[in-house]
């Protein structure tokens, strides 16, 4: 067995998938010439954000306070302190889509409060990555029963097997468009599809060529 022929071959899989969650962030920001007033309004609008967080209810699956920014704002000649301006960050994740438009208008709605996003990702466990891995590794085997039966021969064993590579493509920002239905908007949100890809590389023992 160990002097009979092998051939190797690359196994590849490409999947779009659709997407399992939705990242975006809210910054609440004040600026005020007093100090205490800056972080009176910056505490209050971050409450806010947080009580429609909490009104959301399942719609948000987790939530995370970034970095706390306050900082004086000085004149361009000197140090002397003309202001004071802060803001607060949240990452908020969920799954339901067709909440996603209205919570993030809803917040957008705040005074002095920012919205960007959504991104659009899978799950790091996504049933996914798995299903590219064995499609990867059917092809592989596909490829090797290919060059056999054109050499005449019959793929027998599997000698080796390595993961070249998992990826699943750079974040999908959103697609938006917005409409009016009575009085209040609305934001349509169009998730875009993840591209999964996976390969391997395969080595597999096969029968004596039938050359000539």
């Amino acid at each position: 067995m160990a002097d009979a022929p092998v051939v190797a071959v690359r196994g590849e899989a490409y999947r779009e998938v659709a997407p399992e969650l939705a990242r975006f962030t809210v910054t609440a920001t004040a600026r005020d010439r007093d100090r205490e007033t800056t972080l009176t309004r910056l505490a209050e609008r971050a409450a806010a954000v947080r009580a429609l967080l909490d009104a959301a209810g399942p719609a948000v699956e987790r939530r995370e306070t970034g970095q706390v920014h306050v900082w004086p704002v000085t004149k361009r000649s000197g140090e002397r302190v003309v202001a004071y301006q802060g803001s607060v960050s949240t990452t908020v994740t969920t799954t339901d889509f067709t909440a996603l438009g209205e919570l993030m208008l809803r917040l957008a709605d705040q005074d002095q409060v920012e919205v960007a996003g959504p991104v659009w990702s899978l799950r790091p466990d996504s049933p996914a990555y798995r299903e590219a891995r064995q499609a990867a590794i059917a092809d592989a085997l596909i490829r090797a029963r290919e060059y056999a039966e054109a050499l005449g021969a019959q793929v027998i064993a599997l000698r080796e097997l390595s993961d070249t590579g998992m990826s699943a493509g750079p974040p999908m920002m959103v697609k938006a468009a917005y409409g009016r239905s009575g009085e209040q908007p609305e934001l349509e949100l169009d998730p875009a599809p993840q591209p999964v890809q996976a390969a391997v590389e395969a080595r597999f023992t096969i029968s004596e060529p039938v050359l000539g």
